[in-house]
C-alpha cells in the first residue's frame, strides 16, 4: 500500500521529534536509534537525508595541513560511523550556509577544521556538539560557547621551557619579542615559569612588523636565547630569515615551534603533528559520542610534542646536546 500524504506527515512529526531525544542517550544507543529514525524519514520521503550522518566534517580549505588533520581524525573513530565532508574553500559566508544546512539535518557531532570552519559552526550551531582543530589561540576568536570544545595547537608553555631548560641548564636570560595586544597572555605566563625556576625572561614589546629589526639588535646582546612564539607581528617569512640569521651571527641560539624553523637554523623547535592532532580530535569525538565526557569542557592540549634539533646550529653555537635528548628528537638537522 503507498502511504499517503497523511500517512507521510506522521512519519515525518514522530521520526525529527524522537531524533532530537537521541541526544539525551548513551552515544551508541544513541547512533543506532538515530539511524533507525533517519530510516523512517528515508521511507517518508522517498529519499535520503543528511541526518543519517553521525558525524559532519567542516573544512576551512583543502590544505595538505587540514587534510591530514582529517585523516587522523577518521582513523580514531570506530567501524561503521557515517561521515559527510564539507568545504569551505576559504568562505566564510559559505561555510555559515553549509553550518545552517549541518544543524538542520541533526547530526550526532560536527568536526570543525580550520579557523573559518570553526568560526561557521560557532555561529550557526548552537545545540550540536562541535570538536574544532587546527585552530591557533580559538579563545581568542570566542570558540567557547558551551557545546564547542576542541584540541589546542600550542604547546603547553610549561613544556617548552621545561626542555629549553634540559638543553640549556645555564639559562639565565630568555630573551622574546611580541606583539602585546596579541600575546601578553603567554608572556605573562612565561616570565611567572621562569621566575620560579631562577630565570628571567627579558620581553621587547614590538608594535608593527617595522619595529623587529631594531627591536631584535637591542635585545641580542642582554639574553642567552631567544624564543620565538607564535606572532604573527613579528614572525613573517622575511622577518623569520632575518631573525635566525642575525641571532646565528651573534652566536644566540633561537628556539622555535617548528619544525621549518629548525631546518632554517634554529637550534631546537618544539611543534604538532598535524595527524596526531587530528587523531586526538577523533578520540575526543568518540568519548563525547560515547558518553564518557560531557559538554561544556575546556580544549584539550595535545599530547605528543614533535621535537626537532639542528645539530650544525649547536656545533657552530659551541653547545653540546644532551645524548638523550638528541635520540628521542624526531627531526635531526
Amino acid at each position: 500500500m503507498r502511504p499517503t500524504d497523511s500517512m507521510r506527515t506522521q512519519t515525518v512529526t514522530f521520526a525529527l521529534r524522537h531524533l532530537r531525544k537521541t541526544r539525551a542517550l548513551d552515544g551508541v544507543r544513541a547512533l543506532v536509534l538515530r539511524r533507525i529514525l533517519a530510516a523512517f524519514l528515508w521511507l517518508a520521503l522517498g529519499t535520503p537525508i543528511a541526518s543519517a550522518t553521525d558525524i559532519i566534517i567542516l573544512k576551512s580549505s583543502d590544505i595538505a595541513a587540514y587534510n591530514q588533520a582529517i585523516t587522523g581524525f577518521k582513523a580514531a573513530l570506530p567501524h561503521g560511523v557515517m561521515l559527510s565532508e564539507y568545504d569551505l574553500q576559504g568562505d566564510l559566508e559559505k561555510g555559515r550556509k553549509l553550518a545552517r544546512k549541518i544543524r538542520a539535518s541533526d547530526p550526532a557531532l560536527v568536526f570543525a577544521v580550520g579557523l573559518k570552519a570553526a568560526k561557521a559552526a560557532q555561529l550557526e550551531i548552537v545545540d550540536i556538539p562541535v570538536v574544532y582543530s587546527m585552530v591557533l589561540d580559538p579563545s581568542k576568536y570566542g570558540l567557547n560557547t558551551p557545546n564547542m570544545t576542541g584540541i589546542l595547537l600550542e604547546v603547553p608553555v610549561e613544556r617548552q621551557l621545561a626542555m629549553i631548560r634540559s638543553l640549556l641548564p645555564n639559562l639565565k636570560h630568555l630573551g622574546t619579542l611580541y606583539d602585546p595586544t596579541k600575546t601578553t597572555p603567554l608572556i605573562d605566563e612565561a616570565r611567572r615559569l621562569l621566575k620560579s625556576s631562577g630565570a628571567e625572561l627579558i620581553p621587547l614589546q614590538i608594535g608593527n612588523e617595522r619595529d623587529v629589526p631594531g627591536g631584535l639588535q637591542a635585545l641580542l646582546p642582554s639574553i642567552d636565547a631567544l624564543w620565538l612564539v607564535p606572532d604573527s607581528t613579528v614572525l613573517n617569512d622575511e622577518s623569520l630569515r632575518f631573525i635566525l640569521n642575525t641571532a646565528l651571527e651573534e652566536r644566540v641560539p633561537v628556539i622555535g615551534f617548528s619544525r621549518e624553523f629548525a631546518r632554517s637554523g634554529a637550534l631546537l623547535c618544539l611543534s604538532v603533528n598535524y595527524g596526531d592532532i587530528g587523531r586526538q580530535s577523533g578520540q575526543l569525538a568518540r568519548k563525547l559520542l560515547d558518553g564518557q565526557l560531557s559538554l561544556p569542557m575546556k580544549p584539550w592540549h595535545p599530547e605528543r610534542i614533535e621535537t626537532s634539533l639542528n645539530l650544525k646550529s649547536a656545533k657552530f653555537l659551541g653547545i653540546e646536546i644532551p645524548r638523550e635528548l638528541e635520540q628521542k628528537a624526531d627531526e635531526l638537522y
